[in-house]
């Protein structure tokens, strides 16, 4: 009984001093803690007997109401503006998915799902106000604390955009609170190192992104414009989409920035940068809210033939898509999620109670605004303050016919029913745990009905279940689903509304040449155009001209410049032009190297023909002079002219008229050797037997070149080559003369026969007789000094087989020259004035008037040896 007693007063004792710590602890709390402020949300709450509470949060509100910034009152949570009947339609399908759930007896059976709805306006600070009192659990925002004692929360459905949901899945992550969104695409949100608890029912940015670039490759678009809206949501995708198509080449015209917060300043540059930029597609990553400000502005402008690429959080919008707006947005072309058809829903939209809570009521105000205003000009009553009664809560909305009711094209819609079923499905498999086969410490189960977040949301990366509706199979890969979309093409229909029809589709889980399948004949382009529109800086360099970088411009915007001669390009868009080759040259559209020409002068061509014609007919008419020699070989005139120094020069000029032949036709070795040798030797012979004396003279002096080509012909021999570097686009077949010296000396000997040949002549010119051949000779080697010094710059001026043939004609004037002359005097003699043919005529003169004496080619001779004989003597006496 002590003991008993002693322990009832220890047990008084303890519970007296608690209670006074107690009131203390009360007391001090009271004084130093307190509300620092009431926020002002709207939304649905159901959390009456139920079993787990699902959180919800949509921007039912286009944005919060403008506030004066006053900072002289208790400041007060702005209220919100713009009713969305397109997220009004969201926030009723998380209702009428958790009414299915509750209903059915095959999905968490024995637990009834409450709700907490918030409306986040489509600001981040409503979206963090949310996020703060559903955790506490009431009214007042009370951080780290959860205040209430109701059913526990399992996760939230939410938040609408990117930047909302980043803000809050931050705040959740704190606590591993399970987030699943339906809306936020932002690629940012697929690190699990900021946002560990992070899940959605829409696809990643990043396959849209790698969508959008791989759709503006295949139409060959290299020049876009991108706008983007002011926030994580339209900065990462537009940043993902231009790494990708910019290296793939792809050039970006301009990249505008949408503010969040009306700007007309703003818009009305974008409006200017769109309107001045020669980009005819343009892609968009805003929200629709985002975008309608500058739609409207474009439609002012009339700003058309554009073509847009719509991300999915404006390609279905009832927003953008307003009366009217088809001449500037008719042909766009846009990614939208997953579409599907929810039976029941459109009968759940329908049904409203408007006196359920505020924000039915203001829809329901607004609708009948909408639909009334043209009738009798009323507003809602939240704007006209007139009493009430004009609403009666009983109208029926079965013949309401807009945003919010149009079923047809249920895509994020969908992906709301997704993400509140995948929390139940969560749920389900958490409540229906095996004790002892539990994923937790110790194979333990969670407690349905007193579960942390961080145990749900073990069951929620893991779930997998099929939509009854559309039999689709969700599962999360690390926190996200597949990238699938349908193509969607904005096109007029018969009423003049714009339709939304779709072309094909993108899975960015298939393989890479597969992901994306469209239908080109099914698209109907800006202006109501089949074919794609063009979008380029610059045209495609078309082969056989090459880029040309234009300095201070994107390498899209660039010069088309031809490709220098003798070089190609035969690929469109080269950067550089490709060198022929040696022997090939650009065809003259410069796409493609062909052989060059091959260039010799030919035996059968009219300029070949001629030249054998005439040469033939020189070495003829120097036959036929001989054969008159011959006839005529007694008489007094051949006798006096030495018949074989005459016979010498006839044979030497049929040599060097027949050599002229070997010249022609395309060069082998025998006669590149043959034609310079046979030319040498010809007029070595023939000035020699002009200048010869006797037959040992003409054998030393034609031998002394005979050696010297021998030589030549044995060390360095002349042989044919191509030269192709006389003219780009031909290869000329030539002789090489093997060696500059042997040929100069070959040369220089018979030029120096034909100075000694002429000297001779010219001294004797004077030395009149009845038949003076020195002056024949004289005019003879002017000739062929004309011939040859006029030779020399036609040769060098000249390329190609012209050269050959100027060496010819050079040959044959020469040897005609020295042919006419010296011996047609003679055979006009002999055939024409026979009777100047007798000895008198070829003797001396007995005297003259310049007392000189008349010469004969014999006597020229003589006179020749005797002034060698002079000279030698002369050089013996020194």
């Amino acid at each position: 009984h002590a003991a008993a007693n002693y322990l009832v007063a220890f047990a008084r004792l303890f519970l007296g001093l608690w209670a006074f710590s107690c009131a203390f602890w009360y007391l001090s709390a009271e004084s130093t803690c307190k509300l620092k402020a009431k926020f002002n949300l709207n939304g649905y709450k159901d959390l009456e007997k139920k079993k787990v509470v699902i959180g919800g949060m949509f921007p039912v509100h286009k944005g919060i109401a403008y506030s004066d910034g006053n900072t002289s009152r208790v400041p007060v949570s702005s209220g919100c503006e713009g009713f969305n009947f397109r997220t009004f339609r969201w926030t009723q399908t998380m209702l009428f998915a958790i009414n299915e759930i509750n209903e059915k007896v095959d999905l968490l059976p024995n637990t009834d799902l409450g709700y907490v709805i918030y409306d986040s306006c489509f600001t981040i600070s409503k979206a963090v106000e949310g996020t703060l009192t559903y955790l506490t659990g009431q009214d007042e925002a009370v951080p780290n604390y959860r205040c209430g004692t109701g059913a526990p929360l399992a996760a939230l459905v939410g938040t609408g955009g990117s930047d909302l949901s980043i803000a809050t899945a931050r705040i959740l992550g704190l606590y591993h609170f399970p987030q699943v969104s339906y809306s936020s695409t932002c690629s940012a949100l697929k690190s699990k190192f900021q946002f560990p608890t992070f899940l959605r029912t829409i696809p990643n940015d990043i396959h849209q992104s790698t969508a959008m670039a791989q759709l503006v490759l295949r139409f060959g678009w290299t020049w876009v414009g991108t706008i983007a809206a002011d926030d994580d949501y339209g900065k990462y995708g537009i940043k993902d989409f231009k790494e990708q198509v910019e290296e793939a080449g792809v050039c970006i015209s301009f990249s505008e920035v949408l503010p969040k917060v009306s700007s007309p300043e703003d818009i009305q540059r974008i409006v200017q940068t769109v309107v001045e930029s020669t980009a005819k597609i343009i892609v968009v990553f805003s929200s629709d809210v985002d975008l309608s400000p500058l739609i409207t502005e474009l439609l002012r402008h009339n700003v058309t033939n554009r073509t847009w690429i719509a991300s999915e959080a404006w390609v279905t919008s009832a927003l953008i898509n307003q009366p009217g707006v088809y001449p500037v947005l008719a042909g766009t072309l846009g990614f939208g999620v997953k579409r599907a058809d929810i039976p029941g829903l459109r009968r759940h939209l329908l049904e409203l109670d408007p006196y359920d809570d505020p924000l039915t009521e203001e829809f329901w105000e607004m609708v009948l605004f909408v639909t009334n205003q043209n009738v009798n000009g009323t507003l809602p009553r939240a704007v006209r303050g007139v009493p009430d009664g004009l609403c009666t809560g009983t109208e029926s909305l079965a013949q309401l016919d807009n945003t919010y009711s149009d079923v047809s094209q249920l895509r994020i819609t969908y992906s709301v029913y997704k993400a509140v079923y995948a929390v139940a499905h969560a749920l389900h498999n958490l409540e229906h745990c095996e004790k002892g086969k539990g994923p937790f410490v110790g194979n333990t189960c969670a407690d349905i009905s007193n579960f942390e977040p961080w145990q749900l949301m073990y069951y929620l990366k893991n779930v997998r279940f099929k939509v009854k509706a559309t039999d689709e199979e969700i599962f999360f890969d690390n926190g996200d689903i597949e990238g699938f979309y349908d193509i969607l093409n904005w096109q007029v229909n018969s009423e003049g509304d714009i339709s939304f029809i779709n072309v094909g589709h993108y899975n960015g889980s298939a393989a890479v040449e597969d992901r994306m399948n469209i239908m080109n004949y099914s698209i109907v382009w800006n202006n109501e155009a089949l074919e794609p529109p063009r979008s380029v800086c610059s045209e495609n360099c078309q082969p056989g001209t090459r880029k040309g970088i234009r300095q201070g411009e994107p390498v899209c915007c660039f010069d088309c410049i031809p490709c220098a001669d003798g070089e190609i390009s035969n690929t469109t868009n080269a950067r550089e032009c490709t060198l022929c080759s040696g022997d090939d040259w650009s065809n003259d559209a410069h796409d493609a190297c062909v052989p060059k020409i091959i260039e010799f002068l030919a035996f059968g061509e009219p300029l070949g023909i001629t030249l054998i014609v005439i040469s033939a007919f020189g070495a003829s008419v120097t036959i036929a002079v001989g054969v008159v020699f011959i006839v005529h070989i007694g008489t007094p005139l051949v006798k006096a002219n030495d018949a074989l120094l005459s016979f010498s020069l006839l044979f030497s000029l049929v040599v060097t008229f027949l050599c002229s032949i070997v010249f022609l036709g395309e060069p082998q070795h025998w006669s590149c050797m043959t034609s310079q040798v046979a030319l040498a030797l010809g007029f070595a012979l023939c000035l020699s037997s002009i200048m010869g004396e006797f037959k040992e003279r003409i054998a030393s002096k034609t031998a002394a070149n005979s050696t010297t080509c021998t030589v030549w012909l044995i060390i360095l021999p002349p042989h044919p080559v191509k030269n192709t570097s006389s003219q780009n686009i031909k290869i000329i077949l030539e002789c090489d003369e093997g060696s500059v010296v042997f040929i100069c000396c070959i040369f220089a000997y018979d030029i120096l026969l034909a100075l000694l040949a002429f000297v001779f002549a010219f001294i004797a010119r004077k030395l009149e007789d009845h038949f003076s051949e020195a002056k024949c000779v004289t005019f003879g080697m002017l000739v062929f000094f004309i011939v040859w010094i006029s030779f020399v710059p036609a040769y060098l001026s000249t390329r190609g087989k012209f050269m050959v043939a100027v060496q010819i004609f050079a040959i044959l004037a020469s040897s005609f020259g020295l042919l006419t002359c010296i011996f047609l005097p003679k055979c006009y003699i002999l055939l024409v004035k026979p009777e100047r043919n007798i000895e008198e005529m070829m003797r001396p003169r007995a005297k003259l008037r310049d007392s000189t004496m008349t010469w004969t080619s014999a006597s020229l001779a003589t006179v020749a040896s005797e002034v060698n004989a002079t000279m030698a003597s002369t050089a013996i006496d020194d």
